[in-house]
């Protein structure tokens, strides 16, 4: 993961964007990733943990209908959450994770280890599911090192400079 944030860092850095995250099931294991690294202050500002549905909503401004047609772990919530928090944050990159971590919560449609990403900008939003095995922590860990790598894929889609005052 040391490799995926220095690239992050770099890149948001000497492009003068910024990064922010709604986490879900990763219950602020990204945010933390991202405030482990040294000037982080200067392309992180902010984060939501939004575990519950009432939190996406109020905080993120998730549709209810989107998670009664389509539930918490879904592309369609994922893509609200990125959205939300990248208005919020006025931020040019926003990740958003939303699984179930386990050990129990899953289903046949929705097994554990099953994790919905989004990654919004201000063109574009990007979801995809990943599924994953073990335990919860590795659980979690594996969706922070996969959404770290989704940013890191992206970043260079949107290099132009920013002005900060």
């Amino acid at each position: 993961m040391e490799g995926l944030l220095s690239t992050i860092a770099s890149h948001l850095s000497q492009y003068h964007q910024t990064v922010t995250c709604a986490e879900s099931c990763a219950g602020g294991l990204l945010s933390g990733a991202f405030t482990s690294v040294t000037g982080s202050s200067q392309w992180f500002y902010q984060s939501w943990v939004t575990y519950s549905n009432q939190a996406k909503q109020q905080l993120l401004g998730v549709h209810h209908e989107t998670l009664l047609n389509y539930g918490a772990v879904s592309a369609e919530t994922v893509r609200e959450m990125a959205q939300g928090a990248r208005l919020l944050a006025d931020a040019d990159y926003a990740l958003s994770i939303s699984g179930i971590a386990g050990p129990g919560g899953g289903s046949k449609e929705k097994p554990v280890g099953t994790v919905w990403f989004g990654l919004a900008t201000a063109n574009q939003v990007i979801t995809c599911v990943q599924h994953f095995d073990g335990n919860r922590e590795n659980i979690r860990q594996q969706a922070v090192a996969f959404a770290l790598g989704l940013l890191v894929d992206n970043l260079f889609v949107y290099p132009e400079k920013k002005q900060r005052l």
